[in-house]
């Protein structure tokens, strides 16, 4: 599979989740601010609760923002089978008899992209998944909890 499509498919979930959080935020910061969620006693919190909300959202519009500039500058490396799993590596893994395809990625992992008829999972290698997978190779097997993975092929 082709990494270049990767980073694009990977770069353009990220803008659709950035401007998404943006205009959230962008929304709870108008209503923050707006004349009519003006305190009308001590008892009121609508407009600090909206400025709360307002402030996380926009927290979160940040660290998208920093995860599509790391995923813009990463390098995108070819493994082969002999190759140990490590960041940006696509790894085809088998368990209890399907398949199924991952991405080592730095940040924001559980997105999901779909390729050439395959669904790809982006992991992090601080997930459980990730942490089994760094450094295993093509044809290692897996111990999970009730079953065992093998590892089909590192790309």
């Amino acid at each position: 599979m082709n990494k270049q499509i990767i980073r694009r498919l990977i770069l353009e979930q990220l803008d659709r989740e950035w401007r998404t959080q943006n205009s959230a935020a962008d929304l709870a910061r108008d209503e923050a601010t707006h004349e009519e969620t003006r305190a009308e006693s001590k008892y009121d919190t609508h407009s600090q609760e909206a400025a709360y909300l307002a402030e996380g959202q926009a927290r979160q519009a940040a660290a998208i923002a920093d995860a599509r500039a790391v995923y813009q500058a990463m390098s995108f490396p070819e493994f082969g089978n002999l190759s140990p799993v490590a960041l940006g590596a696509l790894v085809h893994l088998e368990t209890a008899g399907s398949t199924a395809w991952y991405f080592m990625g730095p940040l924001r992992g559980g997105m999901q992209l779909h390729l050439n008829d395959a669904d790809i999972m982006v992991i992090t290698p601080q997930s459980p998944l990730g942490l089994k997978l760094m450094g295993a190779k093509a044809g290692d097997a897996l111990h999970f909890p009730h079953r065992t993975g093998r590892i089909l092929c590192v790309q």
